[in-house]
């Protein structure tokens, strides 16, 4: 992807070639094209030409042409050995036609984003990723100790791994703490801050290092971009957007083509001029006037649509989707991620946080029999709400809250899920206050995975407590106050009082068949636990001297 430093690398690899001059490995004539368009390439071209073969350079294409011809090995002429550079190539279409030849004494090497068959069927393909923690702590103390800077290493690896190993966000991030005399810890807790942006802690564009030519915040915009031209056009962008608050380690491809975000989608497709997007050769289907120009406007986005927007922005390198792993489909670089967040409104980065939230209620088993679709679930649930907590209780405590949390304790992780809902308690008491009724349910569910932690005195307790609070708000023949009771009866069988219990359920049994009918499943439910209890109270008084 974007700041991994191919450029860097190719650079590398060909001043090694033209230092070896004479000696294996070595050339005699190196060309550097900077690809980023065909005119820009053509225009290199002709540049070589006019210089290697004397071709008039008022005429591009024919100067580009006898470039090419140049290349070809001729017989009895002199052997000579070259290598043309291609960086950064953004659409295999600018290429059409103008690939240097085939040839023993040449080489050609290529940089690029883009993933497409007719790139990487040209040749060899080297994947370059980012740094490994040692190299990315190396680097940053290297940066550092040339300014007359030293971080601990500990703080060193942190910033590595809070930065994604990516070279391009090391290189800038060291320059800034130079630049400001920040310390690393300081600058890890600006970069853990929502509120500012990641544009805001690199350095200006006309201090950025190494002559690079865009921070780190702005990599990704051209890639986006042309992402957003391949078909289904204006997909890419949105399908980013959803990405962006979930697990950068592994999102379900059933959640990205789940109907909330499919709904997303076609609501959030970026308009696109008629015409021929880039490289696909094919014009839009429909159009319709909008304002200054003219947009495509398709129907609704199917799950394919889905699909083939996340084989756009993997062609680009903006996301890595292995369809063979449906459980973690989709991984996305964390820093890609912010740079997204970072374009949002306030509204819109709220509307988004609900749509994944929704998406992963929509995608979330209610019976998880795959433990590994389930575990994936909740770590892209855990990654949202690191990324929006706030959002999520906004109008109200959103589902998947809930559905995380009763999650974790179905899977036997019942301290953990204990932990997931004192941690909501907190947060609906804060958010939507004491009596609201997602705060309620909240302490409900709180007090049942005590008592399945083990704290059966303190879930009976806690099941009292919350008793009294329904009644009060909700008055005493809500169906949420007859839960409780039902709860709480159980809880004080649990507890040791068994003819409690066995009081407490004859009494809610009577009200239940009063409000709810004697077929209603909660009513079921209750002679149920009545018949339980009163067997335990049969087997206590057996016992008994």
């Amino acid at each position: 992807m974007g700041g991994v430093g191919k450029t860097q690398l190719a650079a590398e690899y060909a001043r090694m070639a033209w230092e070896r001059g004479l000696k294996p490995g070595g050339v005699d004539v190196l060309v550097w094209i900077s690809a980023g368009s065909r005119e820009a390439i053509v225009a290199a071209y002709a540049q070589a030409g006019a210089e290697l073969c004397g071709a008039d350079p008022g005429d591009a294409d024919q100067a580009a042409r006898a470039f090419l011809a140049w290349l070809q090995p001729k017989p009895g002429a002199r052997p000579c050995r070259w290598l043309v550079v291609l960086d950064d190539v953004t659409d295999p279409a600018h290429l059409r036609g103008l690939w240097p030849p085939a040839s023993p004494l040449g080489r050609v090497l290529v940089t690029t984003r883009r993933r497409d068959a007719a790139l990487t069927g040209r040749g060899r393909v080297v994947s370059v990723g980012v740094f490994t923690e040692a190299e990315a702590v190396a680097y940053l103390t290297q940066a550092l100790s040339a300014f007359g800077r030293s971080e601990p290493d500990g703080q060193l690896a942190a910033l590595a791994r809070d930065l994604g190993f990516l070279p391009l966000a090391l290189s800038q991030a060291a320059a800034y703490l130079t630049d400001t005399l920040l310390s690393c810890a300081g600058y890890r807790a600006l970069l853990a801050g929502r509120k500012g942006k990641l544009a805001d802690l690199v350095p200006a564009d006309g201090a950025l290092p190494d002559d690079q030519r865009a921070t780190v915040a702005a990599t990704w915009a051209l890639s986006i971009e042309h992402a957003d031209t391949l078909r289904p056009a204006g997909l890419a962008r949105p399908m980013l957007h959803l990405t962006a608050l979930l697990d950068p380690n592994g999102i379900p491809a059933t959640v990205l083509t789940s109907q909330p975000a499919l709904t997303y989608l076609t609501e959030n497709r970026t308009p696109t001029n008629t015409g021929t997007p880039a490289g696909t050769g094919t014009p839009t289907d429909t159009s319709t006037p909008t304002g200054t120009g003219t947009s495509h406007l398709p129907g609704r986005v199917t799950a394919e649509d889905a699909t083939l927007a996340l084989r756009a922005l993997h062609r680009l390198s903006l996301i890595d989707h292995a369809p063979a792993t449906p459980h973690i489909a989709v991984r996305v670089h964390q820093l890609i991620q912010r740079a997204t967040r970072d374009t949002l409104t306030p509204t819109g980065h709220d509307h988004l946080a609900r749509t994944a939230a929704d998406a992963l209620t929509d995608a979330w088993p209610g019976i998880e029999r795959d433990t590994g679709l389930a575990g994936a679930l909740r770590a892209n649930a855990a990654a949202l709400t690191r990324a929006a907590e706030d959002a999520l209780y906004r109008p109200n405590a959103h589902p998947v809250l809930f559905r995380t949390g009763r999650s974790l304790g179905e899977a036997g992780q019942v301290t953990a899920a204990l932990t997931h809902f004192h941690h909501m308690a907190q947060a609906t008491h804060h958010h939507l206050g004491p009596d609201h009724p997602d705060t309620l349910t909240t302490r409900h569910n709180l007090a049942y995975w005590r008592g399945r932690a083990g704290d059966v005195a303190g879930a009976a307790a806690a099941f009292g407590e919350l008793l009294a609070d329904r009644v009060r708000v909700l008055g005493p023949d809500h169906p949420d106050t007859l839960t409780t009771r039902d709860n709480l009866a159980w809880w004080q069988g649990e507890a040791g009082d068994v003819a409690g219990a066995v009081a407490a359920f004859e009494e809610l049994l009577a009200d239940r068949v009063r409000v709810l009918g004697p077929d209603h499943s909660d009513t079921l439910t209750t002679r149920d636990n009545l018949a339980w209890w009163q067997g335990e109270a049969t087997v206590d008084e057996s016992t008994d001297p």
